[in-house]
């Protein structure tokens, strides 16, 4: 009998693998953190945010995960190195990526400066694609040849949005072919890579769709005229998915784009 039908939920098991998440003061960095540091992952973590990175540095540490950080932003070649060095100098090796930096500049194309649509993308695409080729160069050396690398895509990097999402939803599309390209293009080498792409979930700079008022329940109820599910995203709902693609239950999956949409992306 195979080993792991003894105990399928072995699967997902990250205990003791060397996680690296950029971003980790937003939304999607932090959760992602916190999830691998209660899963038994070691955590590097990075943002330019000092005082929330230090939270949640402390937050993984409460989840009895090993927790080093940098204080420091994706936005060139050499800081995406220094976070790599770091970790290894740290904790040895490299097995995760969740690459969670990024941004949005919302404007309708008449208002949206060349320089502010710039921007957007060299958050989105250019640095994700620096990170991914910075853990590429460590994972390659790693004795095991292996790796998980997972990328922040969106529903709207399918679906486009009549309200100004010019720039976002080019950069999220960008997301998308790279994770297809570098999926190929890694294969054959062990190291996979992920996209989760979700739509609406609970946070920080979502919070107001979830009010009892008048217009978030307008808001809401447009949106969720097109989610089968419903409902809007709750951040338990990244969680699996998350651990899925961190883990050697994905091993056979790569250039993937998984959308934890409550099917909003299906009709």
């Amino acid at each position: 009998m195979t080993d792991w039908l003894k105990n399928p939920a072995s699967l997902f098991d990250v205990s003791g693998k060397v996680a690296v998440v950029t971003g980790a003061s937003g939304a999607f960095g932090a959760l992602a953190a916190k999830v691998l540091a209660g899963a038994g992952a070691k955590l590097f973590i990075s943002t330019g945010n000092s005082k929330e990175l230090e939270k949640v540095a402390g937050e993984c540490k409460l989840l009895g995960a090993e927790v080093d950080s940098l204080a420091i932003r994706t936005t060139n070649e050499a800081n995406c190195g220094k976070i790599v060095d770091a970790a290894v100098k740290r904790f040895g090796r490299v097995d995760i990526l969740v690459v969670a930096s990024g941004k949005n500049d919302v404007a309708k194309i008449g208002d949206m400066t060349p320089e502010r649509f710039g921007d957007v993308m060299d958050a989105n695409v250019t640095q994700s694609w620096l990170m991914a080729r910075a853990a590429v160069k460590q994972l390659l050396v790693q004795a095991d040849g292996s790796g998980k690398i997972i990328l922040m895509s969106s529903a709207r990097g399918l679906l486009g949005h009549p309200a100004g999402y010019t720039a976002y939803c080019s950069s999220k599309s960008a997301i998308d072919g790279m994770t297809k390209a570098l999926g190929c293009e890694l294969g054959p080498t062990g190291i996979t890579v992920n996209a989760i792409a979700p739509t609406v979930f609970r946070s920080p700079l979502t919070a107001w769709m979830y009010e009892d008022n008048e217009n978030a329940t307008n808001v809401r109820k447009g949106f969720l005229s097109r989610v089968p599910k419903g409902r809007l995203g709750e951040p338990s709902d990244l969680a699996g998915p998350l651990l899925f693609l961190a883990s050697r239950a994905s091993d056979f999956y790569t250039g993937h784009i998984l959308y934890a949409d409550g099917g909003y992306t299906a009709g």
